[in-house]
């Protein structure tokens, strides 16, 4: 009796921890608004807008949802995804239906140059120092390189209506929907798990995959989950 009694208290420790882990059904909702945004599905984008306010998004999280995502899938899908969420919420506030609009995201005061700022937040991400030597693609285009410090990791990443953890998600959901972009989502699959996404919840997000993009892309985010895990054991 004593031996069910630890077994019986075992297995629902264990149920406990799979439960703190799951995606929340907000963190589901980011998946699906970025994905559908990112692929341009602008009926399905505007259910899960839908859903997403349904379930505890805010107004202004949405909307930093979708303007994280044009650094990845451009500025025209997400000003279409800007545009299908001002009538999603035109016709919800013609229902008598009132949404959370949420923190606004507040100025930035940081004074330190923008390359140094965006550098640090990056090294933040990866765990380490990026002084070193720099990737063939940025040594060939310096541009390219300033860019991503500048603008992605210090306009947009520096922005605090959304969190650093919140914003891999948006990104991962964005790369793995579009495809073929196999490299870029093992990185940020990485720096997912520095910022304090479990494996499990990883996990989870390849099977929301699987109803928003194509067999082959939520395939490939899988085996690309995989090979990211298995190198970090």
């Amino acid at each position: 009796m004593g031996l069910l009694i630890v077994i019986g208290f075992q297995l629902n420790a264990q149920n406990t921890e799979v439960a703190k882990v799951r995606l929340s059904e907000q963190e589901k909702g980011i998946i699906l608004i970025a994905s559908y945004t990112a692929q341009g599905k602008l009926v399905k984008l505007g259910d899960a807008l839908n859903e997403g306010l349904n379930n505890g998004l805010t107004i202004n999280e949405i909307k930093e949802v979708l303007v994280h995502l044009y650094a990845y899938a451009g500025f025209p899908r997400s000003i279409r995804g800007l545009q299908t969420f001002l009538d999603v919420l035109d016709d919800r506030k013609s229902k008598g239906i009132t949404d959370d609009r949420g923190v606004d995201a507040s100025p930035i005061s940081e004074t330190q140059d923008k390359y140094d700022r965006g550098k640090k937040i990056l090294e933040n991400l990866v765990g380490r120092s990026l002084d070193g030597p720099k990737p063939a693609y940025q040594e060939f285009s310096p541009a390219m390189d300033r860019f991503l410090k500048e603008h992605l990791f210090a306009d947009i990443f520096e922005r605090d209506v959304l969190s650093h953890k919140q914003r891999e998600l948006v990104t991962i959901s964005v790369i793995a929907s579009l495809g073929t972009l196999e490299p870029m989502l093992k990185s940020h699959l990485n720096l997912s798990l520095n910022v304090g996404w479990q494996p499990e919840q990883l996990r989870e997000f390849t099977k929301v995959l699987d109803g928003t993009t194509t067999t082959e892309n939520a395939k490939a985010a899988k085996l690309v989950l995989q090979e990211v895990l298995d190198n970090r054991k």
